[in-house]
């Protein structure tokens, strides 16, 4: 495995839609693609949609092949994953998909103001004892606001509870327009076929029993976004394998 790994690496360097900047560079300056993505990547001006944590790229991917009139960036520090995504794509010809190997916290370096339209997370580690982990959070939800679009969407898919109510708690105290939300996504009456796009995580959660839970709302460019102020219990499990690793239910207040 670790041999395969190794070569995943190495091709990925030789792939034309992977883009690998070095964290010191930046982190000290902008991406030099910065504000210019449209113009000398995809060379169009459709809209560009973010996947942030893209894992092995199956929802920038199918994206893009349902939507050829936007443009689709998955972002994620795992090369090895990224790497099933690239392939994929160059394999089938699907040109309107890049994807950027770095930290969620480097996007800022990375697309200017106004340079995206919408950003999905799915199925995110939840970061129930790190808030300023949280993908959802107020920490990063400040960040997206230096590059998203005024009233651009946010979509989230999680399996975890503490993070579904974690987001719509914080959508409400905030006062975002929430646009869908639902505890129960395959047992909903939503017919969107976006949402029926599953990754190689939530095969693993839906054939463990577990619901998943969806979520989008307008990000408003706020001037400060505010924690919600409530108490949240823990889900059962943690992590990237939270099937695996059972926890106690605690309370927990954010």
């Amino acid at each position: 495995m670790a041999k395969n790994k190794l070569a995943k690496f190495a091709e990925m360097d030789t792939l034309q839609n992977v883009f690998q900047p070095a964290h010191l560079d930046i982190l000290r300056t902008d991406h030099p693609l910065k504000g210019k993505w449209n113009e000398e990547i995809f060379g169009n001006d459709n809209q560009i949609v973010l996947e942030v944590g893209c894992g092995k790229g199956e929802y920038s991917v199918a994206l893009a092949e349902m939507y050829p009139q936007k443009n689709f960036i998955g972002i994620d520090m795992k090369g090895a994953r990224i790497w099933h995504g690239a392939k994929y794509a160059l394999e089938n010809k699907i040109s309107n998909v890049i994807f950027i190997r770095t930290y969620a916290e480097m996007l800022s370096s990375l697309f200017a103001t106004d340079e995206i339209s919408e950003i999905w997370i799915t199925f995110p580690d939840p970061q129930m004892s790190k808030a300023r982990k949280r993908l959802t959070g107020s920490r990063f939800l400040s960040q997206y606001t230096n590059f998203i679009k005024n009233d651009g969407v946010i979509h989230l898919k999680t399996d975890s509870d503490f993070l579904y109510t974690y987001t719509s708690e914080l959508v409400k105290t905030n006062k975002f327009d929430t646009l869908v939300n639902t505890n129960d996504l395959y047992n909903s009456n939503l017919n969107n076929p976006i949402l029926g796009i599953k990754t190689f995580y939530e095969n693993q959660w839906l054939s463990r029993g577990k619901k998943i839970k969806y979520i989008s709302f307008k990000l408003k460019k706020a001037e400060k976004i505010i924690e919600p102020d409530i108490l949240l219990e823990k889900d059962d499990y943690h992590s990237e394998a939270r099937y695996m690793t059972p926890r106690k239910n605690t309370n927990q207040k954010i």
